[in-house]
């Protein structure tokens, strides 16, 4: 089966003794890798390397709700039950109101180490602070009540996530560990949390369905800013309000090449790359699979006959470990063994399994959405996700939710909204005090090539630049959508926040000289730098 619909690939670097290989000598790939200080066994044979990591050019950064509304009870079918004898709030590994979302190696009861790129840990927790005990120096992001993921680097010990104390109450906190892969050696254990006297954890509704994405360094992030969690997979899995999960490593290849290639018709299924430990795959319960895997293959002399016959087993044996998913097989980027790939949906196609598809990716990925030759960079990892994303909702059986946005002013800490809660055309745009109302709440829907229109909640017309100004001033308005660029949007990462630039000016949405009022209306203007022009994007 074909769906409607790029260019892409992913090699491995020359092999390094007793750790998996990567795609770059410096901060590739993504999440986590360890297995409890073991170090990984040498690998044989000379790597090669298509994958070089590039800079990320620009972001269109998509921040989605890391709580979704749903039932606590579909847990069980994503995260693992607790140990027994886990003491509830405690923020210990044992600690059940701890979500720990894709494949997480609980071997030691003292310390859990995510091991693959996309796992995470999600909880719900009370008080003004909280801190993440690490064992030893690794990198992690984390998300705190909604908000960008902040990087911590080179970290070890109890690490402070709060600084800065937060409000007395309830707060959500979401972890996500960088891969250990290629040279980045960091620990990604995870040992527990520690709260303010007398706070406690509570558990977070899980989503009833997840998404594995496998492949190589395209699927665990490399080349983008914050690696796996800017990474198209992500990025689907949050629009979608599922969980999700990358079983993906730089330089990986599909066959097990007999030059060394990492191939993942074998390491798939492994709790980790660098393990011949078995995954317990009665652990989570994947509803569909996307597969982006062949970009490596052909610098590995991999021959397509070889290819296809692997792809046919793979899919298979995905098959039996997940009876009822849905299991997309993609085009690669650069269009590497795609006869092949057909060919083997074909195959399992023929002998009764409907649930597997071709998915056409021809014109996802234009140059601008390319960091290098071979992967995308930020911008590129949404214009993956724009299209990516609708298909896997038709597969799953469900639509993309309208997720709610407040749009918060990083000088000002006002929210963007419509002045007197107007449902009319022409009204202003303004900042104003967040009470929580439908008019200070927006919808991001998308435009296409890496823009949005936002919606607002109340009236349902879109945030537009007054007459298609192109001037500096313009005044900003809510208007019925017409269609029109002055009424698309662009987020750019600005220093853990964005800056929301206009289509068809290229101007920024700000609040005019930095005021601080109630009700300052906003305006356009070119980019300066300043607090003014940048916003944060926060689930209403």
């Amino acid at each position: 089966m074909t769906l409607p619909g790029g260019r892409s690939s992913a090699r491995m670097p020359p092999g390094a003794a007793n750790r998996p290989p990567g795609d770059h000598p410096i901060d590739i790939d993504f999440h986590r890798f360890l297995s409890y200080g073991k170090r990984f066994p040498a690998v044989s044979g000379g790597h090669r390397e298509d994958d070089h990591m590039g800079p990320s050019k620009r972001l269109f950064r998509t921040i989605a709700s890391t709580v979704v509304a749903m039932a606590v009870a579909a847990a069980a079918t994503v995260a693992v039950a607790a140990p027994a004898h886990a003491a509830p709030g405690d923020g210990s590994t044992s600690d059940p109101n701890i979500s720990f979302i894709g494949r997480w190696d609980r071997s030691s009861t003292a310390a859990f180490a995510s091991n693959w790129a996309g796992a995470y840990l999600r909880t719900g927790f009370t008080g003004t602070t909280v801190r993440l005990k690490q064992r030893n120096a690794v990198e992690f992001w984390a998300s705190i009540d909604g908000g960008p993921f902040v990087n911590y680097r080179n970290v070890s010990g109890t690490v402070n996530l709060t600084p800065t104390p937060l409000r007395a109450g309830n707060h959500t906190l979401v972890v996500s560990y960088r891969q250990r892969a290629g040279s980045y050696n960091g620990d990604a254990v995870f040992t527990g949390l520690v709260l303010d006297s007398g706070a406690r954890t509570y558990a977070l509704p899980v989503a009833p369905k997840l998404v594995e994405f496998v492949g190589d360094s395209i699927t665990a992030g490399t080349g983008s800013s914050k690696l796996a969690i800017t990474d198209y997979a992500w990025l689907v899995g949050e629009r979608l309000g599922v969980e999700h999960t990358q079983i993906a490593i730089g330089g990986a290849c599909l066959v097990a090449a007999p030059d060394g290639c990492w191939g993942m018709e074998r390491r798939y299924f492994n709790i980790d790359a660098g393990s011949s430990t078995p995954w317990d795959f009665s652990r989570y319960r994947a509803d569909a699979v996307v597969i982006n895997l062949g970009t490596n293959d052909v610098g590995h002399s991999v021959s397509g006959p070889t290819f296809q016959a692997s792809y046919t087993a793979f899919i298979r044996n995905i098959r039996a470990k997940y009876p009822n998913a849905a299991i997309l097989a993609l085009k690669t980027f650069r269009g590497r063994y795609v006869t092949e790939t057909q060919a083997a949906v074909q195959a399992v196609n023929n002998s009764g399994d409907r649930n597997v598809y071709f998915v056409n990716t021809d014109g996802w990925l234009t140059a601008e959405g390319l960091g290098d030759a071979v992967h995308p960079n930020d911008r590129g990892h949404q214009m993956i996700a724009d299209r990516l994303t609708p298909i896997v909702a038709a597969r799953l059986g469900t639509t993309t939710p309208a997720r709610q946005y407040k749009v918060v002013n990083r000088n000002s800490g006002k929210v963007l909204s419509v002045s007197g809660n107007s449902t009319a055309d022409g009204a202003a745009a303004v900042q104003a005090t967040d009470t929580g109302a439908a008019a200070q709440r927006w919808q991001l829907v998308d435009a296409g090539s890496g823009f949005s229109k936002l919606v607002n909640v109340a009236s349902g017309k879109v945030l537009d630049v007054n007459a298609r100004s192109t001037s500096d001033g313009a005044a900003v308005i809510q208007y019925r959508d017409n269609g029109g660029t002055n009424q698309h949007w662009q987020s750019v990462t600005a220093d853990g926040h964005v800056k929301l630039v206009n289509r068809n000016s290229g101007k920024l949405l700000e609040v005019p000289g930095g005021s601080t009022a109630e009700g300052t209306a906003l305006a356009q203007r070119g980019d300066n730098g300043g607090t003014n022009q940048q916003w944060q994007l926060v689930t209403g």
